[in-house]
C-alpha cells in the first residue's frame, strides 16, 4: 500500500515507537491520527506533526469505539492502523506470598491482548468500507507483540501470554480479512529505548542487551517505524510476526 494520502491511526502515538511511526508515515504523506491517553504526550505529538489527537484508554471498549469514530469524522477513512499501546509488570506464577492474583493476570491480558483485538475488530470494520486500491487492498493492521511471546523471562507469565496471543492472532485474522484486501501483521521487538529503558544507566542497558548478536544495544524507535513502513509498502507481508531483536534471545532472567 502506498502510504501517501492514506489515513494512518497510530494507537500509542504520543511517544516511543508509536510516535516514531507517526513521524515516519507522515514523512511518506500519510494523514496521521494519534490515539493515546488523555494525560500523555499525544497532544504534543499531534501538534508537532499536524495530526489530530483522539484521547482514549484502550481498555475502555466504548471509548475506543468513540475515538475511532472521531477519526472517521475527521478524516473520512482508516487505511493503516498501528497499535503500540500496552505494558507489563514482573510477577511470578507463585511467590512467597502465594499464587499470582488472578485479577492481576486478567489486567495484563486486558491491556495487551483484549485491547488489541478490540482495536483490530473495529479498525478492520472501518477498513472494509474503503474502496480497494489498484491492487485490491483496503487496509493494513500492524500490532505489537514482543520477543517475550517466544521466550518470556521469569516473572513475565501474564505478559508472555498476552504477547503470544497477539502473535497468534496474526495468521488467523489475516485469513479472516484476506477476502476484503486487509492485511494483518505483528512486530515482536526486543528491548527498545523507550519508557523506563530510555533513561536507564549505561551499565544496566549493556547487561540487558549483552546476549544480542548485533547490534548489542536497545532498538531505536525509528527502527520499529522503518519496519512498519516496509510492512505497509509490501503486499506480500501478511499473517505473520516479525522479530525485531538484533538476534537477541531472552535468558530466563
Amino acid at each position: 500500500m502506498d502510504a501517501a494520502k492514506k489515513v494512518a491511526v497510530i494507537v500509542g502515538g504520543g511517544s516511543g515507537m508509536g510516535r516514531a511511526t507517526a513521524e515516519q508515515l507522515a514523512a511518506q504523506g500519510s494523514t496521521i491520527a494519534i490515539v493515546d491517553l488523555p494525560d500523555g504526550r499525544g497532544p504534543e505529538a499531534a501538534e508537532a506533526l499536524g495530526a489530530t489527537f483522539h484521547p482514549c484508554d484502550v481498555t475502555d471498549e466504548q471509548g475506543v469505539e468513540a475515538a475511532l469514530e472521531a477519526v472517521l469524522a475527521a478524516h473520512g477513512a482508516v487505511h493503516i492502523a498501528v497499535n503500540t499501546a500496552g505494558g507489563g509488570v514482573s510477577k511470578r506464577t507463585i511467590s512467597k506470598n502465594g499464587p499470582l492474583p488472578l485479577a492481576e493476570f486478567r489486567k495484563l491480558i486486558e491491556l495487551n491482548l483484549i485491547a488489541t483485538f478490540n482495536l483490530n475488530r473495529l479498525q478492520a470494520w472501518h477498513m472494509s468500507k474503503n474502496e480497494p486500491d489498484g491492487n485490491g487492498e483496503r487496509g493494513v493492521i500492524v500490532n505489537t507483540s514482543s520477543i517475550a511471546a517466544f521466550e518470556g523471562q521469569i516473572g513475565q507469565v501474564a505478559y508472555t501470554a498476552a504477547k503470544a496471543g497477539i502473535a497468534g492472532m496474526s495468521l488467523t485474522m489475516a485469513r479472516d480479512l484476506g477476502s476484503l484486501g486487509i492485511r494483518v501483521m505483528a512486530i515482536a521487538p526486543s528491548l527498545f529505548a523507550t519508557g523506563l529503558l530510555e533513561g536507564a544507566p549505561e551499565e544496566i542497558v549493556k547487561e540487558l542487551t549483552k546476549d544480542a548478536a548485533f547490534p548489542r544495544r536497545p532498538g531505536q524507535p525509528v527502527e520499529f517505524a522503518w519496519l512498519v513502513e516496509s510492512i505497509v509498502k509490501n503486499p506480500m507481508l501478511n499473517g505473520q510476526t516479525i522479530r525485531l531483536d538484533g538476534g537477541q534471545r531472552f535468558a530466563p532472567k
